[in-house]
């Protein structure tokens, strides 16, 4: 589909705003889902990029800063694929080559990343010149100039696939082979399986669990949706907090002493 003045600026806005919180990190703006889902508004295609949000939320979730290791860019990756889909104009059709490009594009965002990050390092000096001068000014003016760069990061590469156009980008797509898009398709899918259970392998303790064991077992009945799986999701979470707070601090032992085992569920079942 072809999209007015208006929408470009709104879709480069946004994918400014998903620049700047990849490292605020504040707003979320960066993560797939949020940044998908708002150029699908305004550019009026929201289910397929909402679809398309979700899916590479999945991927991204295995995406993440290790020392001096730096993950894919999950923003780069969310607002290109998403432009490219809407500009495509294949609608749900377009998800799964939207999906093949986006990995492909996290990767090289990591080459904008670096360099962003390396002419910040110069910014830092110069911050550190105004702060030694006691000028509070300078050294916001340059906080905001590299927090803006960052924005840039994204904003330019947005800004040349619309330059592009719909006509090139549709012929793009359709040149991509049945095979090449099914095969990176699958691919996308096993690294939402990695990135999912990568997640589940920091958060796995032997008191969250059961917790993941019941979750399991209610996400295979058909008759519960997404909304009632959220609701029983919240519920045993304030559960968890309540019992976490009479148990692990002891305050329902009747001896008064202790700070509990660290099993807030044990502590309040010996307690009884």
């Amino acid at each position: 589909m072809n999209l007015n003045a208006i929408q470009m600026i709104l879709v480069v806005f946004v994918a400014f705003l998903a620049g700047m919180e990849g490292v605020l990190d504040e707003f979320h703006f960066h993560q797939p889902v949020i940044s998908c889902t708002l150029i699908g508004l305004v550019t009026g295609d929201l289910v397929p990029c909402l679809i398309l949000g979700g899916t590479l939320q999945m991927i991204a979730l295995g995406w993440a800063n290790v020392g001096a290791a730096v993950a894919p860019d999950a923003a780069l990756a969310g607002v290109a694929s998403a432009i490219i889909l809407v500009l495509g104009g294949q609608g749900k059709a377009g998800v799964s080559s939207a999906i093949a490009i986006a990995v492909p594009l996290a990767v090289a965002g990591l080459l904008l990343t670096i360099l962003a990050r390396t002419v910040a390092t110069a910014i830092v000096h110069i911050m550190d010149r105004y702060a030694e001068k006691g000028s509070f000014r300078g050294i916001e003016t340059w906080h905001i100039i590299a927090i803006c760069m960052q924005g840039i990061r994204i904003a330019i590469p947005a800004a040349l696939i619309l330059a592009v156009g719909a006509g090139p980008v549709r012929s793009l797509l359709s040149a991509m082979p049945t095979w090449l898009t099914k095969g990176l398709s699958i691919g996308g899918g096993m690294v939402v399986a990695v990135g999912y259970a990568m997640v589940i392998n920091m958060m796995a303790t032997a008191e969250v669990w059961p917790f993941f064991a019941i979750g399991f077992v209610l996400g295979t009945v058909q008759d519960l949706t997404l909304i009632g799986l959220g609701a029983i999701g919240v519920s045993m979470a304030l559960i968890y907090l309540t019992l976490s707070k009479m148990g692990g601090s002891g305050k329902g032992n009747d001896n008064g002493g202790g700070s509990g085992s660290g099993d807030p569920l044990g502590d309040v079942i010996d307690n009884y």
